[in-house]
């Protein structure tokens, strides 16, 4: 049976596992250090769905005080379908919400079917009014 429960540090592995399939990952970020950063200034935002001991889905939540932002939010193929991702976004979005967030946003990549189709089938909208920029610091 899966369950969802929040995601800790002592998670990397498992995530790291599910996220080698997820195309929108990088080294920059998505590396043991980016995450344990990231889940300490997150503690209590983010999701894992578990099969017994193993990972099978994440989604990595977030926000700046202000906007909620989803990173990641991937269900390992063989469990897709069966409402896992749906119930990770609802308990990050519920956790957000605890803390006084009021609205979500994450990026998709334009050719990524299956995912726009998730995000639509769940109610997120698209902006076609803003161009999503970044810079690397360094």
């Amino acid at each position: 049976m899966v369950e969802i429960r929040l995601m800790t540090i002592n998670d990397w592995k498992g995530v790291e596992e599910v996220w080698k399939e997820h195309e929108g990952t990088n080294p920059v970020d998505d590396c043991e250090e980016g995450f344990t950063r990231y889940l300490k200034r997150n503690p209590t935002t983010s999701f894992v769905a578990v099969d017994g001991e193993k990972i099978i889905g994440t989604i990595l939540a977030g926000h700046d005080g202000r906007r909620g932002f989803f990173h990641h939010v991937v269900v390992a193929p063989e469990y897709r379908n069966h409402g896992i991702g749906e119930d990770l976004v609802n308990h990050a979005m519920d956790a957000l919400e605890k803390e006084g967030i009021q609205k979500t946003a994450l990026v998709v990549f334009e050719y990524n079917d299956l995912g726009n189709g998730f995000w639509e089938h769940i109610g997120f909208t698209t902006r076609p009014d803003l161009v999503y920029r970044n810079k690397y610091v360094k």
